[in-house]
């Protein structure tokens, strides 16, 4: 078991402290003061990367069950959508549980969203990479049945703008999800098409340049320097050493495999090394 189901799995007692902490710690079936600052144990102070982890694992699954109940009520299709999400990260069954106990905390209408987000954005300490990351898990999760529901885009909007992710940050990385996700499906029924005889779609070259957040238009230097900086971004090692929780590296891994296809088609494209 990785530390990180230790702690949900309630073989340590050190907490956040903060309404993070209070939140985490009401998931677990404990009360624990809001003001309390976690342990001195100098590896889990402000900016540590075990202390940075927990609050990113805690945020990220409390406020995903908010928006969910965004429009006032969450459906059963959301619920199936947000176990999907957790599923797709091959979480462990501790942390299925933690995730879900934290989802249905980010339900309660008392749930303290704006508090919640400032201590999350002191927690990361100043590393925006993982503030990108976290819009990014909350978009995948909006987005899970192909469609953003306008409340709940008000909402991440709202999000944005207490974690200082600007609207048109936001409006990029969503166009960039959506490109994402055509680009995806298209390559997944290609490769279930592969039989002879057998009609094989290609992915969308329009859709690769958009993976990148470019167009058509951009030059050779544009595309190779987009794919150098979303790989870095991206880097599954350099975000958990920023406080990603290694157990969502798989969401990391599945990013830079989707930005290196569509760099390499193209590239094959264009006919450059």
């Amino acid at each position: 078991m990785s530390w990180l189901g230790k702690v949900f799995g309630g073989a340590f007692g050190f907490m956040l402290g903060g309404p993070l902490g209070a939140i985490l710690g009401t998931s677990l079936g404990h009360q624990f003061d809001k003001g309390m600052d976690g342990i001195d144990d100098p590896e889990f102070q402000l900016g540590n990367q075990r202390r940075v982890q927990m609050a990113f694992f805690t945020a990220t699954f409390s406020v995903m069950g908010h928006i969910a109940k965004a429009d006032g009520k969450v459906s059963r299709e959301e619920i199936a959508l947000a176990n999907a999400v957790m599923a797709n990260m091959e979480l462990s069954s501790e942390l299925r549980q933690a995730a879900q106990r934290l989802f249905n905390e980010g339900k309660s209408p008392s749930f303290p969203l704006n508090d919640a987000l400032s201590q999350f954005k002191t927690e990361c300490h100043g590393r925006t990479t993982l503030i990108r990351m976290f819009i990014e898990i909350q978009l995948q999760a909006a987005f899970a049945d192909g469609r953003l529901d306008p409340t709940e885009e008000d909402m991440l909007l709202h999000i944005c703008n207490q974690l200082g992710f600007s609207r048109f940050e936001y409006q990029s990385l969503k166009t960039i999800l959506q490109a994402q996700q055509r680009f995806s499906s298209s390559d997944q029924s290609s490769r279930r098409s592969r039989r002879p005889g057998a009609y094989q779609p290609r992915p969308n070259i329009d859709d690769a340049y958009a993976v990148l957040g470019l167009t058509p238009s951009a030059s050779d230097k544009e595309v190779k320097s987009a794919y150098r900086r979303l790989m870095s971004q991206h880097h599954p090692d350099k975000l958990v050493a920023k406080g990603l929780p290694e157990e969502m590296l798989k969401l990391a891994t599945e990013k830079t495999q989707k930005i290196r296809k569509a760099y390499e088609l193209i590239r094959d494209k264009r006919g450059f090394k």
